[in-house]
């Protein structure tokens, strides 16, 4: 008996079976992410969590970084739903501005995307391994078909921070949220680190060397936009 008639397995036949098929791939991956770092889920494991063969997976997802592309781009598009109710919450009477033309609410904004992506610790994780490890031994096609989507993803993320920060070109929106995606990669290790490192900062004289994601992608982000707009 095999792995997948155990689970009582039956190939998907129509789309929308395929579609559940693939949900609960993905629904595997996210629980493995919460136990353990992407460089250490192979395909095989993620196979026998979610109760079907190697073989079977591949079906669905080419690859396991096939799986977290997929996984990656559809928290994305969650997030930016999300974002964009958590922005408009933030709104209160028209804001005043600036003599250089710069909205005063710049930096709620920027605070706000912050907060909000530390409230995500799956996106996070996902932006973190994306350059250093799922971006490496795939082929031309798996990343084109992969970036396409996701550069459709950061344009409308792009689009909605130039309605809460309008002094911003699109060049420069195009810009925050590539930066704010390289900051996120390389803040969140340093904020989660491991048991050891977490222990030695306990010190007082390395209490200093903690890092505070939110508060840090913060104060970047504004700085960042401050730069953005002067350059007007």
């Amino acid at each position: 008996m095999t792995d997948d008639q155990a689970a009582g397995f039956q190939r998907a036949r129509s789309a929308e079976q395929r579609e559940i098929r693939k949900q609960a791939i993905l629904d595997a991956a996210t629980q493995l992410l919460g136990e353990m770092p992407v460089s250490e889920i192979s395909l095989r494991e993620l196979s026998r969590r979610v109760g079907l063969s190697k073989t079977n997976v591949v079906r669905y997802f080419e690859t396991r970084e096939a799986v977290f592309f997929e996984l990656l781009n559809r928290s994305l598009a969650q997030w930016i739903e999300d974002l964009s109710t958590e922005l408009a919450a933030t709104e209160g009477p028209a804001p005043e501005t600036s003599s250089s033309g710069r909205s005063v609410s710049s930096t709620v904004v920027t605070d706000t995307l912050a907060h909000s992506l530390a409230r995500r610790p799956l996106l996070c994780d996902l932006f973190s391994a994306l350059g250093s490890e799922l971006e490496r031994n795939i082929s031309a096609e798996s990343a084109r078909e992969f970036k396409l989507a996701h550069v459709q993803l950061l344009r409308a993320l792009a689009d909605l921070l130039r309605q809460h920060i309008t002094a911003l070109t699109p060049d420069a929106a195009r810009e925050l949220v590539s930066l704010t995606v390289v900051y996120t990669a390389g803040l969140w290790p340093f904020a989660h680190p491991s048991d050891a490192v977490a222990e030695a900062q306990r010190h007082p004289e390395l209490t200093d060397t903690k890092v505070d994601f939110a508060a840090m992608l913060g104060r970047t982000l504004h700085l960042l936009v401050t730069g953005l707009l002067s350059r007007r």
